[in-house]
C-alpha cells in the first residue's frame, strides 16, 4: 500500500486546482516525541490530499481529561484523538467511538497482538496503534560501573534500590532513579501500579472492592516513597514522562523506570536496557500501552479521519520517518507493528528493540489470581480513571511529605470504595 493509495486523489485535484483545503481533521494527541515529529511527516500527507490537519497537541493528563469530556458528551471538538487500552474496548463497546475497517494492504495482522488485543472489543478494533509500548529499566552503565554495582533482568526491587544509592550524587547533579511522581491515573498511577504488582497487591478483589488497604500496598508505596525520596531528583511529585527525559538528557539520571518508547529519544551515551524489577512477583511488574488514534462517533468527517488512520499507522508511516532527514531509523514510532522489527536499517540504529520487544512480549494484562480483572497498570473497567486519579493525589502527597504513607493510602482507600460502591458493585 503506497501513500497515494491511501489517499483520496479527488480532494488532491480540487486542491490543486483552487488551491483551497477539500477537508480539514482536528486531530488530538500526547505532547510526547513520536507524535510532535508527526506534524512534520504528515505536511507530505497535506501536500497529496488537500486535507488541512489542525493538531491539538496536549500534556498527558490534561489530554486524557478534554478527550474523555467531548467524546462522552458528543462534543464534535475532534476529528481524531489519541485514546489507550484502557478507554478503546470500554469506549467502543459504550458507542463512543467508530470501529476501524482498513484496506487489505494495510495488513491489520502485522499489528502485535498484544496491541489489536488491547485495542479492540469482541473482535472489532476500535483504535490503530501509532506506537505502543512496555516498560524497562533505562540506565547509565558509566555510573554503575564507576559505583560497582550491575543492574539485571527482572531483577529484585532491593537490588535497585541498592544500585540508586550507590549511583546517587546530587552535589555533583546525578540523582540515583528518576521515576514518575505527578499524579495522574496513566501518570504516577502507571508506574507505581507495577511496583504494587510486583509486591503482590491488586487494585480491586473479584467483587470490585479496592485493596489499598493490604499489607501489599502498604509495603509498595513505602518502598516508592522511599526509594524516590531519598535517590529521586526534588520536585518529583510534578515529574512525569517529558520532564524525566529532560532530566535523563541532560545526565541527572543514573536510572530511568519508563515506557520503552523513551529509547527512541534518549540522547547519553553509554545507555543499557534490562527488565523490569520484581519484588518476588514479575507478572505485571511491567506494563502494556498503546497510543492509538481513534474517531469519535458521529463525527461529520469519519472517512477522511479513517483515511488518515490508515496511513498514520502503516507500514509506509514508518519508512517515511525512518527515511526522513530530520529523524531516522532510530526515531520510528515502535512497538506496533511486527514488520518493523525486521527493518535493518532500523535494528541497527535502535539498540533497544530487543529490549523493548521482550518487555512487550512479557507484559501479563490478563486477569489472574492475585489480580482478578484485565489491564497491568490499570484496571479494565469504566470506574477506573476516577478511581486512579484519586488515588495519585494521595500518592503524590505521600511522595512530597504532605501526608504519611498510611494516612494516603487510607484516604484512598475510602474514595475507592465511594466510587465502587455508587458505581454498583457491592452494597
Amino acid at each position: 500500500m503506497s501513500l497515494k493509495n491511501v489517499l483520496c486523489t479527488a480532494s488532491a485535484v480540487a486542491f490543486a486546482a483552487t488551491g483551497a483545503f477539500a477537508a480539514e481533521l482536528t486531530i488530538a494527541i500526547v505532547n510526547n516525541g513520536h507524535m510532535i515529529n508527526m506534524q512534520t511527516v504528515a505536511e507530505a500527507y497535506t501536500e497529496e490530499t488537500g486535507v488541512k490537519l489542525n493538531w491539538v497537541a496536549l500534556e498527558e493528563g490534561v489530554l486524557r481529561e478534554q478527550v474523555t469530556s467531548d467524546t462522552a458528551t458528543g462534543g464534535g471538538q475532534y476529528d481524531v484523538i489519541n485514546i489507550g487500552m484502557q478507554e478503546a474496548p470500554i469506549w467502543g463497546a459504550a458507542g463512543w467511538i467508530e470501529p476501524l475497517n482498513f484496506s487489505a494492504e494495510y495488513d491489520v495482522e502485522d499489528i502485535l497482538p498484544a496491541m489489536r488485543a488491547g485495542l479492540s472489543n469482541d473482535g472489532t478494533l476500535y483504535a490503530a496503534p501509532f506506537y505502543g509500548e512496555s516498560s524497562m529499566v533505562m540506565y547509565r552503565k558509566d555510573l554503575t560501573d564507576a559505583a560497582g554495582v550491575t543492574i539485571r533482568d527482572n531483577d529484585s526491587w532491593a537490588r535497585v534500590k541498592d544500585a540508586a544509592a550507590a549511583i546517587h550524587d546530587p552535589d555533583n547533579g546525578v540523582y540515583g532513579a528518576c521515576l514518575r511522581g505527578k499524579p495522574g491515573w496513566g501518570d504516577n498511577m502507571a508506574f507505581i501500579t507495577t511496583v504494587v504488582n510486583s509486591f503482590g497487591g491488586a487494585w480491586f478483589d473479584e467483587e470490585g472492592r479496592p485493596q489499598l488497604d493490604s499489607a501489599m500496598w502498604n509495603e509498595a508505596i513505602n518502598f516508592y516513597v522511599d526509594l524516590l525520596g531519598n535517590y529521586g531528583p526534588p520536585g518529583s511529585e510534578g515529574n512525569s514522562f517529558n520532564e524525566i527525559l529532560a532530566l535523563y538528557n541532560e545526565g541527572k539520571c543514573g536510572m530511568w523506570i519508563d515506557a520503552t518508547i523513551a529509547a527512541s529519544f534518549l540522547e547519553v551515551d553509554g545507555v543499557e536496557y534490562a527488565q523490569s524489577p520484581n519484588a518476588g512477583n514479575a507478572a505485571g511488574a511491567n506494563w502494556l500501552w498503546a497510543w492509538a488514534f481513534a474517531i469519535p462517533a458521529g463525527s461529520p468527517n469519519a472517512e477522511e479521519a479513517q483515511k488518515f488512520i490508515e496511513w498514520a499507522t502503516s507500514k509506509e508511516y514508518v519508512q517515511a520517518v525512518g527515511n526522513h532527514p530530520e529523524f531516522g531509523w532510530g526515531s520510528v514510532p515502535t512497538g506496533q507493528r511486527a514488520s518493523t522489527y525486521e527493518i535493518a536499517e532500523f535494528k541497527a540504529a535502535a539498540g533497544f528493540a530487543a529490549a523493548e520487544m521482550a518487555a512487550i512480549d512479557s507484559a501479563a494484562p490478563a486477569a489472574s489470581d492475585i489480580k482478578p480483572y484485565v489491564g497491568v497498570q490499570f484496571a479494565a473497567i469504566p470506574e477506573f480513571p476516577e478511581v486512579g486519579s484519586a488515588v495519585a493525589q494521595e500518592m503524590a502527597a505521600a511522595l512530597s511529605g504532605a501526608k504519611s504513607v498510611e494516612d494516603a493510602l487510607a484516604a484512598s482507600q475510602a474514595a475507592a470504595d465511594a466510587i465502587m460502591r455508587e458505581a454498583g458493585y457491592y452494597e
